[in-house]
């Protein structure tokens, strides 16, 4: 019989033993090799100098700075884009926005190359639309190439779907029946939205900011077939750095690439945990 008891609690824990075996040596292995790496220097020894390079050298300085530009200019841009979108395919009723409902989600089935590609020959200087402006005697020339704002532009291609599909989830949770008691008692739509549907969903707004910060600080098609050669995106300055040969640099890189992701981590528990505060208009 005590045995039974025995063999019967330390059951699940064989069960997921086999899970927890792969788990820690395709994820948690890797990291820490990273991570000891990332101290490692060239000329050999342990130190931080990995990690002072990326913050003391100029460029690479630029690097990260502008890294996080673009990402937070994607992140406001794609939410607020999103929010608007979302709400108008949450609250009309018009074909408009059943047709917008039924095909806002295809860009996500497009390969991100062929997008770029794709992307790529209708912006960039002799383009489609410089071909289509020289048929009138114009030469429009958008300027979006090897800059930030093609980046952008590309990233907002990819990320408005899948913002605007976690938005309209979040939406479709409001009951019909609140709006119209709102609006019988008096209230315009700017009071609802202010009053009643934000609190609603802050949660959900600050979570998808956080999976599109995510989804954005390493991106490497993108910025490696639109961004100019100074300053790099993370991911390609990651790169660059592997395939010259420092991968001291490069595990260091990772780490810190990790630890902007994890500030977003720390956004998404604290947005769970404010949940029931905001739903109650206290937070």
């Amino acid at each position: 019989m005590i045995k039974e008891k025995v063999f019967g609690k330390i059951l699940p824990y064989l069960l997921i033993l086999p899970s927890l075996i792969i788990l820690a040596g395709v994820v948690f292995y890797p990291i820490a090799a990273s991570l000891l790496r990332s101290f490692k220097l060239e000329e050999g020894g342990m130190g931080m100098d990995n990690y002072l390079y990326f913050f003391t050298d100029t460029i690479q300085r630029h690097n990260i700075i502008y890294t996080l530009q673009v990402v937070m200019i994607t992140v406001l841009l794609a939410v607020g884009i999103s929010y608007f979108l979302a709400l108008f395919l949450r609250f009309s009723n018009s074909w408009t926005s059943r047709l917008i409902g039924r095909l806002y989600l295809l860009p996500r089935f497009i390969p991100g190359l062929v997008a770029v590609n794709g992307m790529i020959t209708v912006i960039r200087d002799s383009g489609l639309i410089n071909r289509i402006s020289r048929l009138f005697g114009l030469e429009i020339k958008l300027g979006l190439m090897y800059n930030c704002k093609g980046i952008v532009l590309m990233n907002l291609w990819f990320n408005i779907p899948f913002a605007t599909m976690l938005l309209a989830a979040a939406l479709s949770r409001i009951q019909n029946s609140a709006i119209e008691a709102a609006r019988d008692s008096g209230a315009g739509k700017l009071q609802i939205l202010k009053t009643m549907i934000l609190p609603l969903t802050y949660r959900d707004i600050f979570i998808t900011a956080t999976f599109v910060f995510m989804s954005n600080l390493g991106s490497f098609t993108t910025p490696y077939l639109m961004g100019g050669n100074n300053p790099q995106m993370l991911g390609i300055s990651l790169y660059s750095q592997f395939n010259n040969g420092h991968y001291e640099r490069a595990a260091a890189l990772s780490v810190i690439m990790f630890l902007f992701s994890l500030l977003s981590a720390v956004v998404y528990v604290y947005t769970n945990m404010k949940k029931s505060e905001w739903e109650k208009g206290n937070g």
